[in-house]
């Protein structure tokens, strides 16, 4: 009988260990380490076998993927054109964001294709309870599979012979060839790539739905995400209705794009303008708000940005920001105060990117400026103004990339006007807009068009 073999293995990176260790040596995380049993006895070789040759680059003919057209106009833009046959996605974020309710829309929306969707975490009856509360009617061709062992679920597929699978979660599927427990590092390892094979040797795209850490990364060892074709990331808060899918990997497309879906009680709405639902039309003038032009991804579109400075009641003031890094709103009430005069420092200032939408485009620093200087002085920007603009610590005015998207999508809004900075006057294409355009240099620029135009008005 063969020696049963134990080793420690880091849950984040995968690194193995002979023993145990506080520290991961790989990744540099601490605590990760536990003990897995590996039944492979030692010395045994796996057999070569000739599956293939080398053949010159110059002599590979170039197909097309056959792709998969879903019922879902952002989830097709996301994978490139559709899902490629024979690929292996996996989608990942926080408990509760809505990567069950997604995949499960997916298989329930597809009449013409016959998936199987396989659950680890609930029942059959949960599973039909969920698509009855979706209200889709079209699920007649989806079969359901309350099932975490592999060797099952391979079977079941194969006898059923589906057209797509959802694998929900891959962190609740075992193997019998090892004796570690599920959610383990090498229990998630081999079981990708065994759902890899099956996909790759039946051509038949996979869906793999996987948890993520408390820092916000996908669970289980990193070569998950490389054995899989497609990466896919929610992001979003959960106290907000707004959900954005980005695409982290994909070797059968771009990784600039970007889903915006909206939580309903009937499940996940996708948002073809996500401008118009990220930009609150108030009816009166309110001060410290302002619309900025972002781009995330391959994606431009408008959100409003939303500030409040007020006397500090207590000794230090507050610095707070919800959708936006912290530090950089620091950066720039510093700029403000330095060469704008702006006395920021016993102030508290408090922001909020409308949605719930995290933002991490240095083109959005202008509207945040801007809102923060409304609310100082308490003067409202006109609402059909918007900003693109980067600032530079010596208080300029610094050019974004992609500015003719951005322009354009404000003139497609019905903005008036759009204030970017001046070295970005140089873009030829800029002469074709309407929309006027407002180029400005440094910080006082701004100061002086914005209330000089607001006291006029």
């Amino acid at each position: 009988m063969a020696k049963i073999k134990k080793a420690y293995f880091c849950q984040q990176c995968g690194y193995e260990s002979p023993k145990w260790l506080g520290k991961c040596p790989a990744c540099g995380e601490w605590n990760t380490f536990t003990e897995e049993i590996i039944s492979k006895p030692a010395g045994t070789m796996t057999d070569i076998r000739q599956t293939s040759k080398p053949v010159k680059i110059s002599d590979i003919n170039i197909e097309e993927y056959n792709r998969i057209m879903l019922a879902n106009n952002e989830m097709n833009r996301l994978l490139g054109g559709g899902l490629v046959a024979g690929s292996i996605a996996l989608i990942g974020g926080e408990p509760g964001i809505g990567k069950s309710t997604l995949s499960l829309q997916i298989a329930l929306n597809q009449p013409n294709l016959k998936t199987l969707y396989v659950s680890g975490e609930e029942s059959a009856s949960q599973i039909k309870l969920r698509a009855e509360r979706l209200g889709s009617n079209s699920g007649s061709n989806c079969y359901i599979l309350s099932e975490t062992l592999l060797e099952n679920i391979l079977l079941q597929a194969k006898e059923i012979n589906p057209d797509f699978i959802v694998i929900d979660s891959i962190q609740t599927i075992y193997t019998d060839k090892l004796d570690s427990s599920p959610g383990s590092v090498s229990q998630i390892r081999e079981c990708a790539a065994l759902l890899m094979r099956y996909a790759k040797e039946s051509n038949t795209p996979v869906f793999v739905i996987g948890h993520i850490t408390k820092d916000g990364s996908i669970a289980g060892p990193k070569i998950l995400e490389h054995i899989v074709d497609v990466v896919l990331q929610f992001e979003g808060d959960n106290n907000y209705i707004y959900r954005l899918l980005r695409s982290m990997k994909n070797r059968f497309g771009s990784t600039d794009e970007i889903g915006i879906f909206e939580m309903t009680g009937t499940g996940l709405r996708e948002v073809s303008n996500p401008s118009e639902v990220l930009i609150t039309r108030h009816e009166e003038s309110l001060s410290g708000c302002s619309v900025a032009a972002m781009i995330d991804g391959a994606r431009s579109f408008l959100i409003e940005t939303q500030a409040l400075v007020s006397t500090a009641a207590y000794g230090t003031p507050q610095r707070s920001a919800t959708g936006f890094d912290v530090r950089r709103l620091n950066m720039l009430l510093a700029v403000l105060e330095k060469r704008a005069g702006f006395r920021l420092a016993v102030k508290d200032v408090f922001l909020n990117i409308a949605g719930g939408i995290k933002v991490v485009d240095p083109a959005i620093d202008l509207a945040i400026v801007s809102s923060i200087l409304s609310s100082t002085a308490d003067i409202p920007i006109s609402h059909d103004w918007c900003f693109a603009g980067e600032i530079g610590l010596s208080g300029e005015i610094r050019p974004v990339n992609r500015i003719v998207a951005r322009v354009s999508e404000a003139e497609k809004l019905g903005f008036k006007k759009i204030f970017i900075s001046k070295y970005n006057k140089k873009t030829p294409e800029l002469s074709k807009f309407q929309i006027k355009i407002e180029y400005i240099g440094k910080i006082p620029e701004l100061v002086e068009k914005l209330f000089t135009a607001s006291n006029k008005s």
